[in-house]
């Protein structure tokens, strides 16, 4: 059998979470709708941010019900916090992805709490989804700047490794170590990520990486030479990290899934189907940086997918 890698889009939340078109819920629906209709199970469907600091997301309880609802998708939301955790959960999603930062200068800026302090409160998550919905909902700990910070420079890997540790002793059911302002580099993340890996036995790891720097999809390989087979992207490389001015968004959807299957992993992802959505996106978003190059180089005539290709 052709060995499998699974991609989570993230576009409806991290692609959105910095743009300045407020999209309505009915066409943030459809996107995650068509996303599966793609091949891509696993969407990042909102974040449950308070809408005075991201209005994108005053939706974010409707958005969340309805995703949830639809057969095929493993809806997860992010929530900074107890409360916004609450509410994910009520929503019914599948997965709540909570982040905090490596950096102690970038947790300060980003969710103003010390690393200490963002534990302690994914601990009193654990406690609430333990409560009204364990085996229900999955919690994901996502660890913020893993590779370097825009704030405090260098990230030392063993803070890192130390947080991974506290979120799976915890009880994260999913570790997710995030190149948040594009600092990664491959030989980096091949030791990183063996490391963490390790630490983490059965549960599930997932890369985040942005192409800030162009190293995006050399990160990628990179990861799955140290194990790794769960990668977040966002469709037309979508998003970004308000403390990287200038910086461009996630790795892009497309030339991830093209990536992989060349590769010879299984992604179920229909190329053709993704290019599709994205030209509807782009007309959503007009004036919005959009990255990839499958959009406009288009697909091989050589290209196969995995699953054929190995009959």
């Amino acid at each position: 059998m052709v060995e499998q890698a699974h991609l989570r889009e993230v576009g409806p939340r991290d692609g959105l979470q910095m743009v300045g078109t407020i999209l309505p819920a009915e066409r943030k629906i459809d996107w995650c709708r068509r996303t599966v209709a793609a091949g891509l199970h696993r969407v990042e469907v909102t974040s449950f941010v308070a809408p005075s600091v991201v209005p994108q997301f005053a939706d974010a309880a409707e958005v969340a019900r309805v995703a949830a609802a639809v057969l095929g998708i493993e809806a997860s939301a992010l929530a900074p916090n107890l409360k916004g955790a609450e509410r994910a959960i009520a929503s019914g999603v599948a997965a709540v992805n909570f982040v905090m930062s490596a950096s102690e200068a970038h947790n300060l800026a980003n969710v103003r709490r010390s690393r200490t302090q963002s534990l302690e409160e994914f601990a009193r998550i654990v406690v609430h989804r333990d409560a009204v919905a364990s085996g229900r909902v999955l919690l994901s700990g996502c660890i913020a700047t893993s590779f370097g910070c825009t704030i405090a420079g260098a990230v030392p890997e063993a803070d890192v490794l130390e947080i991974a540790e506290r979120y799976l002793a915890i009880g994260a059911d999913e570790l997710i170590i995030a190149d948040t302002v594009g600092y990664a580099n491959p030989a980096q993340v091949r030791g990183l990520m063996s490391r963490i890996l390790s630490i983490a036995g059965d549960r599930p790891v997932t890369c985040h990486f942005h192409d800030t720097r162009g190293l995006g999809l050399a990160n990628v390989v990179s990861a799955l030479e140290a194990g790794v087979r769960c990668f977040d992207t966002s469709l037309a490389g979508l998003g970004g990290c308000p403390f990287a001015p200038g910086a461009s968004g996630n790795i892009d959807t497309e030339d991830t899934a093209y990536l992989l299957e060349s590769l010879g992993f299984d992604t179920g992802v229909d190329i053709a189907a993704l290019l599709e959505l994205r030209r509807d996106v782009e007309s959503w978003l007009p004036g919005e940086q959009f990255g990839g190059n499958i959009a406009s180089a288009g697909l091989p005539k050589t290209y196969r997918p995995a699953a054929l290709a190995a009959r």
